[in-house]
């Protein structure tokens, strides 16, 4: 309701003072419209502090707020809307009032599949900072907001506010050089719980809880392909927990206690059966363990007997999904090289083929058939993008590029030169994107899908 907006916005407003709402209200739109531009949230930010400052004042009308939020939702909708452009906005606004206000809310951007942003070097920093110390925040807020707009906000706050600190002590300290060395060490935790949260949450709003949970059971398959489902499991429903109870949650240390807490539990299962493991498990910091394990590439392919094959008993089951889930685990220790995207693709594959066959009066033969054609459609593709990206972790990248030109001649003899360079790309972009850990799940879900 009306008032319920109003004394939230304002009870935020009396809390934080002017400056720290302003800060929150730069942070917040820039995560939530990520592809907007500067100007675009700037503008937005400019309209939201003054509808605060002038309506939660002692003394202010009552009406005040929902007439200047009004007369917001308006602007929004009007053709040359200064405000970050989003394809939801022309259906928000065939709403009117409240509903239209509660729609235009509602509205956000995807998130950027990469951080893109860049640190300047100490120097460019300075210099920014002395031109205009408030206009280099600003940007700084913006740029590093909409890059990690999938960090838990207490995590973005607290990263923020250690850097423009670091700034601005270092800018006039007499030892530049050695004082932003000095803060860079203290900041390292702070900035590596701004990337692994924001590469976490990123997985989990892409994929949800179950299946964010299968993702990392396969990861953790394909890095110790000698433990078992049994040991794997555990591990990966507490890492779509933390997921779950962090990524939207305000409490301010959600984040990094659970994750360290999870970090320490890897650590004490796996440490014992993997040197890799013991290795990355070996530091002081938990959060630099926890990034050493995200950052570990597959283990070689081990030496194991084929997968059974699942019944279409075993499929249709009351424990189906668990048993699609135990096969994938199969495939993806046996397969260390296919990417996360391909095991999410055929995760979401066995579901949709117990959803379609299950329920039907002949379930046998629906999956029967089914399968016939995933055979014959799906082992070829496995197998070809398994191949690429184990050639790509694997060497350096102008030899895999010249071993990947090597095999799509032999594979495609009829093809133009001009054609091969263009799959060549393609395989390579490919590659480059979405056979890593750190893979952005949307953007490798539609180059799966191409």
């Amino acid at each position: 309701g009306k008032s319920y907006v109003r004394e939230k916005v304002c009870q935020e407003y009396r809390m934080l003072g002017k400056e720290n709402f302003r800060t929150l209200t730069i942070i917040a739109n820039s995560r939530k419209y990520s592809n907007g531009t500067f100007e675009e949230i700037a503008h937005l930010v400019r309209e939201i502090v003054s509808l605060a400052e002038t309506c939660c004042a002692n003394g202010a009308d009552p009406s005040c707020y929902d007439a200047g939020s009004t007369a917001l939702s308006v602007k929004s909708c009007s053709a040359d809307s200064p405000f970050p452009a989003h394809p939801g906005t022309a259906e928000c606004c065939r709403h009117e009032g409240l509903e239209r206000k509660l729609c235009l809310a509602a509205l956000r951007h995807p998130p950027q599949p990469l951080p893109r942003y860049l640190q300047p070097s100490d120097k460019e920093l300075c210099q920014a900072f002395r031109e205009d110390p408030r206009e280099f925040a600003d940007r700084f807020l913006y740029e590093y907001a909409s890059s990690y707009s999938q960090a838990p906000l207490p995590v973005l706050l607290g990263s923020t506010r250690t850097f423009l600190s670091m700034v601005s002590t270092c800018c006039i300290s007499p030892a530049p050089t050695a004082c932003f060395l000095k803060e860079k060490l203290e900041r390292k935790t702070l900035s590596l719980l701004t990337l692994t949260s924001n590469r976490i949450c990123s997985r989990f709003s892409a994929y949800g809880r179950d299946k964010v949970s299968f993702s990392y059971l396969a990861s953790l398959a394909q890095k110790v392909p000698s433990a078992s489902f049994e040991d794997l499991l555990p591990l990966a429903k507490d890492a779509a927990e933390v997921a779950s109870q962090c990524c939207d949650s305000l409490a301010e240390d959600c984040m990094q206690k659970k994750l360290l807490e999870h970090t320490a539990k890897v650590c004490a299962a796996l440490s014992a059966r993997d040197g890799r493991f013991a290795d990355c498990c070996q530091g002081k910091d938990l959060m630099e363990n926890h990034f050493c394990i995200l950052a570990m590439l597959p283990a070689p392919a081990p030496k194991l007997p084929e997968a059974s094959e699942l019944t279409n008993k075993e499929l249709c089951g009351k424990e189906g999904a668990l048993h699609a889930t135990r096969f994938l685990f199969e495939l993806a220790r046996r397969q260390p090289s296919l990417p996360d995207a391909v095991l999410a693709k055929l995760y979401d594959s066995s579901g949709k083929l117990r959803a379609e066959c299950c329920s039907t009066k002949d379930p046998s033969g629906c999956l029967d058939s089914k399968r016939k054609r995933m055979k014959a459609e799906l082992l070829p593709f496995l197998g070809k993008v398994s191949q690429l990206c184990g050639q790509y972790n694997n060497l350096p990248f102008l030899e895999f590029k010249k071993r990947l030109r090597e095999n799509l001649k032999q594979a495609e003899p009829e093809a133009s030169p001009a054609q091969l360079e263009q799959l060549l790309e393609q395989r390579a972009s490919f590659a480059s994107t979405c056979c890593l850990p750190e893979a952005p799940p949307l953007l490798c879900a539609s180059k799966v899908g191409a």
